[in-house]
């Protein structure tokens, strides 16, 4: 199934820095991560070696602690290699998290990359692989809080490394897929890129 966002839905989502002021929980983390991201140039190359017009798309809320880790330095990534970048609820845009599900869970962030016609040619979530892996690995077997505290740890030491360079990898894919189907991918990804073979 191809899936393809109505323009009108598009142009109504904030751009991330209209997004930012209107988050409520965990505020001054989502803007102290936006301050402090520093996105390496070479990622951002490789973004702009994509040839093609791309747009990022993110189902978010602002409790999320993925999201707030991910989305302020997928932001600043989008904003250096000149993507116009996009966040929606979750939960206000259910037909979109149905379509990109992991494992079977509304797990969030998601991000999407959208051709020029908002077609989503690949898309990104909910947090970097080897986060992902822990979390449904040994992350299972420590209880919540002290898998919460892990996992931010992780964050802090890894400042957004990981998250720019998957996602650049998601738009990378992306490409390929559009020359390999210019009309449109023939199925949906079936789980998040990040356990997609390059």
């Amino acid at each position: 199934m191809t899936f393809v966002v109505d323009g009108a839905r598009f142009d109504r989502a904030p751009r991330f820095a209209e997004y930012l002021p209107s988050v409520v929980t965990y505020a001054e983390l989502w803007q102290g991560v936006y301050r402090t991201a520093n996105i390496q140039p070479d990622v951002v190359e490789r973004i702009e070696r994509v040839s093609g017009a791309w747009r990022l798309l993110a189902l978010s809320e602002d409790w999320c602690g993925d999201a707030v880790s991910t989305l302020p330095v997928i932001a600043r990534l989008a904003e250096q290699a000149r993507l116009d970048f996009r966040v929606l609820g979750r939960d206000a845009n259910p037909d979109l998290m149905a379509a990109h599900l992991t494992s079977g869970s509304r797990s969030i962030p998601v991000v999407m990359v959208l051709d020029a016609r908002l077609t989503v040619r690949a898309w990104w979530g909910p947090r970097p692989s080897t986060v992902q892996r822990w979390m449904t690995g040994e992350a299972l077997l420590i209880p919540k809080e002290d898998r919460n505290r892990r996992k931010r740890a992780w964050y802090a030491r890894d400042r957004g490394r990981t998250t720019a360079l998957e996602v650049a990898e998601a738009v990378e894919r992306a490409g390929r897929r559009a020359l390999a189907h210019p009309r449109g991918p023939l199925t949906a990804d079936p789980a998040p890129d990040i356990f997609s073979p390059t």
